[in-house]
């Protein structure tokens, strides 16, 4: 038996300012877990982030993860949201950091601040704001003045603004862990200059020690080059064989990803609620203390802030919460088990000694944790392809599927094994506004204003030189007009090149579009050409530059240029296929921004609504570009989350009653993968090169729906949608659609297990309409029954048909008379 001796606890006093309140928490930790209050606990935490949902959202969603086993929530803190220009601050709507850390404390939960303020999270621009590129000197993420001390500041602001709300632990608050910086180690290496980049993160150490939170400050995937009084942790889609290499700190998961975030030009990602309870059990095997999932609740990128370049407006991320804060199950249930069980098991998880042992190969591993006369046990089997009988002190011999861990809390009975599922799936569906549908909505429609950039005159400012996109515009809109004219004696024909490393491009010629190209994902360098006819006399070209979410990762990764930084900009002989002329260097003028843009067309004001053509009786074109589109429609029923079909637009930005939804591209179609052809729970889950599994939406528009908070609706009067179409589409097409449970599906393996069926938003069960024995075809919401028991049926519609939720327990009575040979009990029910 291996004995683990406990170094001395590194007790962290909360000084925080204002002291330590009547009611305040002391935390501290050890080498096998966070110490609160005294007590060796494990804490199982879910990633939500308050600006992807709003105030009244959160409330339900930190419910639902507390109902699902969490004990803490984990954020982010997001800088160019708080600080969109320097000094000027919002902590308003969803940026009220305060109400969501509030509302975590209110809900009797913990929470886990990670500042950073460089956050990665698919976020424009890494969380880092464009200003930044505006003060001399700077270099983002290096030892540097400038940079450390904008970097200071914000944090000093962020943690100024929660003491004064006494959030930390030690004031009685929430927050049990705070971290500085993000992932550095994965990149500094690759930084080119190691002493400035080791200076650089043991300064963010130093600075965020000196802010006197009272509780540990974290920093993930710091592997290497660890700063003293920090705790260095794992993130990952499997964090088991990490441990930290300091031997005085636990092992703490900061992300464990439960799916993966959706690019423009990418079908969905799966991660299997088998796959993810797998990875969590043999974390807490091998001496786990801590667990958050990255994403618990995903949420919605709204307005501009997702990253990328060409990440959706959806941030899904295959959460146990889905998009809207519905439950997705099985993964939501199925984890909610595995927690229950470990929570029972924690005394003796970080109290106990423990023992590994391999059978027969490293695939195989039994721990067995002893604390004075009792025992747990976990088995885990590696092997994706056969599962193995393991026999265990007592004599007692278990079946372990493959891919999977078994959990003996008395090394006798299984508890919980992460590939069976007891909990139900859930099928989602959106049910269409009926309304909306057959009527269709009433569009008026609005050009976008061309023509004050259709010549070189009335920019901000003008420069010989092509300038790079977002230090030029400052990243305050998608769009940056290059503009400029020359003088060409007779017509002529020429072929229009543009060189560009922006994400799309349109390009007018004396106020016509002569052209028009995006990049592919990923190689965000592109030529433009395209035929051009010249008059004799001034010309004028117009280049429209537009970006896709900025990048947000990697080294260096806000140097990556947008725009048509440097060009080439040319006039291509079409005969030679030479240089006729050089526009490079030329008179340049610069105007960020579109005019719909600052006229807030979107807020629909009283004072524009004459320019506005169309309407009940009227026309609209389609198909059309730059072009703004209207229509009001009422709030659907219910409260059931709503969603708007904007299938048959090109691409643009969508608000409702002023609220900017994000950014839309349902004609962006996703690449067939061959994810898409193949799922199974069983071996390695990636995201990224060969091997993809559990792909769906393969050849399909790569996002139709897009969240329309219920907050951003009202009741018994007009909503209004506006639409800002680029590229040229159909907003006829346009719909609504509400998002529920509409198939429930459950199984027992045992007679005398319990099936558990539960609709959602009120809904009751309609009809049951599988209860069948033995293997069912199929998946849930389409099942055809294998062995049908009338008995079962019977039982199942009684119990079930007109409530919300039901559980009706497995019995031989089932079998009866079915003529059935033993096997699983499957039931679906229609909410």
């Amino acid at each position: 038996m291996e004995r683990v001796s406990l170094l001395p606890l590194v007790l962290l006093l909360a000084a925080a300012a204002g002291g330590r309140g009547v009611s305040g928490t002391e935390v501290a930790y050890n080498d096998r877990a966070l110490v609160i209050d005294g007590e060796r606990r494990i804490v199982i935490s879910g990633s939500i982030h308050y600006p992807r949902s709003t105030p009244e959202m959160w409330p339900d969603l930190i419910r639902k993860a507390k109902e699902g086993g969490l004990d803490a929530i984990q954020t982010y803190v997001f800088w160019n949201g708080h600080e969109p220009r320097r000094r000027e601050y919002n902590f308003e709507g969803s940026y009220d950091i305060v109400r969501f850390f509030k509302e975590i404390q209110d809900a009797g939960m913990y929470a886990i601040l990670r500042i950073g303020p460089y956050i990665c999270g698919e976020w424009n621009y890494g969380g880092l704001p464009a200003w930044l590129r505006e003060i001399s000197g700077m270099q983002f993420r290096m030892h540097n003045h400038p940079f450390e001390r904008e970097m200071e500041t914000f944090t000093t602001l962020i943690v100024d603004k929660l003491k004064e709300a006494k959030m930390f632990a030690g004031q009685g608050g929430p927050i049990i862990l705070s971290q500085i910086e993000n992932e550095y180690g994965n990149i500094m290496g690759k930084l080119n200059n190691n002493e400035s980049a080791s200076e650089y993160i043991h300064w963010c150490a130093a600075m965020a020690n000196k802010q006197n939170v009272g509780v540990p400050w974290i920093m993930c995937q710091q592997d290497d080059d660890v700063p003293p009084n920090v705790i260095n942790t794992c993130n990952g889609f499997y964090c088991h064989d990490w441990f930290p290499k300091r031997t005085d700190i636990p092992k703490i998961w900061t992300e464990n990803w439960t799916g993966w975030f959706k690019a423009w030009d990418k079908p969905d990602f799966h991660r299997s609620a088998e796959d993810i309870a797998f990875s969590v059990a043999m974390f807490f095997q091998k001496r786990g203390s801590l667990q958050n999932y990255y994403m618990y609740h995903g949420g919605t990128n709204f307005g501009r802030t997702s990253g990328g370049p060409y990440i959706t407006t959806s941030y899904d991320y295959d959460a146990p919460l889905d998009e809207y804060g519905n439950i997705r199950q099985p993964k939501y249930g199925h984890l909610k088990d595995l927690h229950n069980v470990l929570k029972s098991m924690e005394k003796i998880l970080l109290h106990g000694d423990y023992k590994d042992t391999n059978i027969s190969s490293s695939n195989v591993t039994v721990t067995k944790y002893t604390l004075d006369n009792s025992s747990a046990c976990f088995i885990s089997n590696k092997f994706d392809d056969k599962e193995v009988n393991v026999t265990l002190d007592g004599g007692a011999t278990h079946v372990v599927p493959a891919w999977s861990v078994s959990i003996l809390p008395d090394c006798k009975t299984v508890a919980y094994n992460s590939a069976k599922i007891k909990t139900q799936t859930s099928v989602m569906v959106k049910r269409p506004e009926v309304e909306t549908v057959r009527e269709g909505l009433a569009w008026s429609w609005m050009p976008e204003n061309l023509q004050p950039f259709m010549t070189d005159e009335k920019g901000n400012f003008r420069k010989n030189e092509l300038l790079e996109q977002i230090a030029t515009s400052g990243d305050q809109s998608d769009y940056l007009w290059y503009r400029t004219s020359f003088e060409h004696k007779g017509e002529a024909t020429y072929k229009l090149h543009v060189n560009t490393t922006g994400h799309e491009l349109y390009a007018f010629v004396n106020g016509k579009l002569v052209g028009k190209q995006h990049s592919p994902n990923g190689g965000f360098v592109f030529q433009m050409e395209t035929p051009v006819k010249l008059h004799s006399g001034k010309n004028y070209i117009s280049l429209l530059s537009g970006t896709i979410g900025l990048k947000n990762y990697g080294a260096l990764f806000e140097m990556m240029p947008a725009g048509i930084a440097g060009g080439p900009v040319k006039l291509v002989d079409t005969v030679t296929n030479t240089t006729a002329y050089d526009l490079s260097n030329s008179s340049w003028s610069y105007k960020a921004g579109l005019a719909g843009e600052y006229r807030e067309t979107h807020l629909d004001k009283a004072d524009d609504r004459s320019q506005w053509s169309g309407g009940l009786n009227g026309t609209i074109p389609v198909h059309r570009p730059f072009t703004w589109y209207k229509a009001t429609f009422e709030a659907p029923a219910g409260k059931e989350p709503v969603v708007a079909d904007l299938l048959g637009l090109g691409k643009g930005v969508v608000w409702v009653n002023g609220n900017n939804l994000g950014r839309y591209w349902p004609s962006y179609v996703a690449a067939d993968m061959g994810g898409c052809k193949q799922c199974d729970y069983r071996g390695t889950f990636k995201a990224e090169g060969d091997g993809l599994k559990c792909l769906t939406g393969c050849n399909e528009p790569s996002q139709r729906f897009y969240h329309v908070p219920r907050s951003f609706l009202r009741a018994g009067e007009p909503n209004t949608m506006v639409l800002f179409e680029e590229a040229g589409g159909d907003p006829t097409r346009v719909n609504f659609h509400t998002v529920a449970v509409g198939a429930a599906c459950a199984e027992a393996a045992e007679v005398g297990d319990e099936v558990a069926l539960a609709c959602s938003h009120g809904r009751t069960i309609s009809s049951v309409d599988v209860a069948s024995l033995g293997v069912a075809r199929g998946k849930c919401g389409a099942y055809e029954g294998g062995c049908e028991s009338k008995a079962a049926l019977a039982a199942f519609t009684a119990a079930c048909v007109g409530k919300e939720s039901c559980a009706v327990r497995h019995t031989e009575d089932f079998r009866a008379g079915s003529g059935c040979d033993s096997g699983v009990l499957t039931v679906q029910a229609t909410c």
